[in-house]
């Protein structure tokens, strides 16, 4: 009977405890709407939200919004995403080791439907291209087999374009790949929209 009774108080004293770990929790900043990567927060784009604070999660607390205001996302931002110190970079654009590139595209030279924060593979040629912007028939084996296969995500996308019948299309890619991108022929440039953290 003392053994059940001791049992008992365990089970309470457990329970308590837990309930008290439960309860330890702190207001914390989280995305209120979509962020694309490389645009500045704004406080519209946070609010606050109560979490469990857990072991080796390093939450941004609400009392520091105005310390991430004006900061970037260095990744897509989803709504209700925990912020973290690793999600948001210093207020400079581009990032270090980044550039920012524009590209006038041609429809078939891009995936219909493409957004803020797409994560894109970039294939540029080294073949000449025909006047009207696509790739000489004669050359097209040789633009395959030469083309350079880059990574970047897209920061814009501009459908009234370059007036000419092109979208503008703004990318962020490692600043490496810039002169690459830059030596692009006309035409010679195609996007691939790659799966959410795909390579």
């Amino acid at each position: 009977m003392a053994l059940g009774g001791l049992l008992v108080v365990v089970c309470v004293l457990g329970y308590a405890w837990g309930a008290v770990r439960l309860g330890d929790r702190v207001q914390v900043l989280a995305v209120a709407r979509s962020v694309a990567v490389g645009q500045a927060l704004t406080g519209a784009d946070l609010r606050q939200v109560s979490a469990a604070q857990g072991p080796g999660v390093q939450l941004i607390p609400a009392g520091q919004a105005q310390q991430v205001i004006g900061r970037m996302a260095v990744v897509p931002l989803l709504p209700g995403t925990l912020l973290t110190p690793s999600l948001v970079g210093e207020a400079g654009f581009p990032p270090a080791g980044k550039v920012a590139a524009s590209l006038a595209l041609k429809p078939g030279q891009y995936p219909q439907g493409l957004a803020n924060g797409s994560r894109v593979a970039v294939y540029v040629s080294a073949a000449g291209s025909s006047g009207d912007g696509q790739a000489a028939p004669s050359n097209a084996s040789r633009a395959r087999s030469a083309s350079t296969r880059l990574q970047a995500v897209v920061l814009g996308v501009d459908l009234a374009g370059d007036g000419q019948g092109a979208t503008v299309i703004t990318l962020l890619l490692d600043a490496s790949d810039g002169g690459r991108l830059a030596a692009a022929p006309a035409g010679g440039v195609v996007l691939m929209q790659a799966a959410p953290g795909g390579d």
